[in-house]
């Protein structure tokens, strides 16, 4: 048994979607599960269409038409050869269900959040499994709402693993299973996701129920580099990861892996290798129960569009237990994640990604008993195994807000020149 994991970049395109198809091909039998993401970037076009983000109803419709398009232009050159395949009306059907979703009367932002952007993986997944299909590799889709149980906090699903363990008896008794990433479902019939970019997370659920023998996330990287590409030229193939330095490595926002990804893996011992699809020949990297790292390398990761929230009460009081829980309260309620936090007597203080909406509810949350002051457009800088000079270098004499440093790791939230 083994999982595997195709993100967006993997399925944005019919090109994309055949050579995923080529590495199912080399891999298929004796038993394969195949976990899925939404195809390109729909999941970013799906979050403008959640009820109530965009009031305009021609901008709605418009979005949707863009998302009709990218996926009808995929499907029509998949299945070129057979344009009366199943594909067509199965995809008809499921865009007129999108559609009334994205009409529907905003209730809990959370929850019509799940609702809406988890067509996406429907959507790929039914495409795929059509394709997979269609040349011969016979193969059988699985909604994995059915099986992977979380509880009802949306956005930011936790999973009932006794349910899901016990669920995941019923797998599909076929050589090839392709399923959803990200989604999951509630004991009443809704949908949860499992957080942004969660199909890891799915991916390594499958693995620890099903006692896989290893666990690969296909990449357009050639494994996990020690920064992303896109900020440095000269980046380092990490080739071998232990368990834990992973985890942390995911807790500060490495984009390889999603956050919760490791964990399940770890506790059943089970490889996890990173590999390129756009070289699925090269050997790539591998997180396992390694001693030490290697290479030994400083690891960089940055997040940008960052917002430090600054908490102060508004008597003579201190920022105290009190205080803390009240705050964590309202992080709670609203499902806003800390990305990095620092207590002082007189303030706490949070970074925390820029969404719009939560940040107001947060604000809005707290305003009855605290002064807020906040920074937009900030930086998040991670630098694992650091000097000076390192940071002196990433920093490039922009000003420092806020600096938290440990023996190995040092963060920096830092703004405009």
């Amino acid at each position: 048994m083994q999982v595997f994991k195709f993100g967006g970049a993997s399925v944005n395109s019919a090109e994309a979607v055949k050579n995923m198809a080529s590495i199912v091909r080399r891999y298929y039998g004796p038993k394969l599960v195949v976990v899925v993401s939404a195809m390109g970037k729909t999941t970013n076009k799906l979050e403008q269409l959640v009820p109530g983000v965009i009031s305009s109803a021609d901008s709605r419709r418009q979005h949707l038409d863009e998302l009709k398009d990218y996926h009808y232009t995929m499907v029509r050159a998949l299945f070129a050869d057979d344009p009366q395949n199943a594909i067509f009306p199965r995809l008809d059907e499921l865009f007129l269900q999108l559609q009334h979703q994205t009409e529907r009367r905003p209730s809990n932002y959370n929850f019509d959040y799940d609702q809406t952007v988890s067509f996406g993986e429907i959507i790929s997944t039914t495409i795929v499994s059509h394709y997979l299909n269609h040349i011969g590799l016979a193969n059988e889709w699985l909604d994995i709402r059915s099986l992977l149980r979380t509880d009802n906090h949306y956005r930011e699903g936790q999973v009932v693993w006794g349910i899901t363990e016990t669920n995941m008896r019923h797998m599909p008794d076929s050589p090839l299973v392709i399923t959803q990433g990200f989604i999951a479902g509630t004991s009443d019939g809704h949908t949860t996701t499992l957080g942004r970019e969660g199909s890891d997370y799915s991916a390594a659920i499958l693995s620890y129920c099903l006692n896989a023998e290893s666990m690969t996330i296909w990449k357009d990287v050639p494994g996990f580099l020690n920064a992303d590409p896109k900020f440095f030229a000269n980046t380092v193939k990490i080739e071998q990861i232990p368990y834990n330095e992973a985890i942390e490595l995911a807790y500060y926002g490495a984009s390889v892996i999603h956050p919760k990804t490791v964990k399940p893996i770890q506790n059943k011992g089970i490889p996890l290798h990173i590999k390129s699809f756009l070289d699925p020949e090269k050997e790539g990297s591998a997180i396992g129960p390694f001693r030490t790292i290697k290479p030994r390398t400083p690891l960089y990761i940055f997040k940008n569009d960052q917002v430090l929230l600054s908490i102060l009460p508004k008597d003579f009081s201190f920022i105290a237990e009190d205080n803390l829980q009240t705050i964590f309260a309202a992080l709670a309620k609203t499902g806003i994640r800390v990305n990095l936090m620092q207590n002082s007597a007189l303030s706490f203080s949070l970074c925390i990604d820029n969404n719009p909406i939560l940040l107001k509810q947060l604000r809005e949350e707290l305003a009855h008993s605290f002064r807020l002051r906040y920074n937009e457009g900030l930086q998040l800088i991670t630098i694992r195994y650091y000097t000076q000079e390192i940071i002196d270098s990433i920093v490039a004499g922009r000003p420092i807000l806020l600096q938290q440093r440990s023996r190995t790791t040092t963060q920096l939230i830092v703004g405009n020149k």
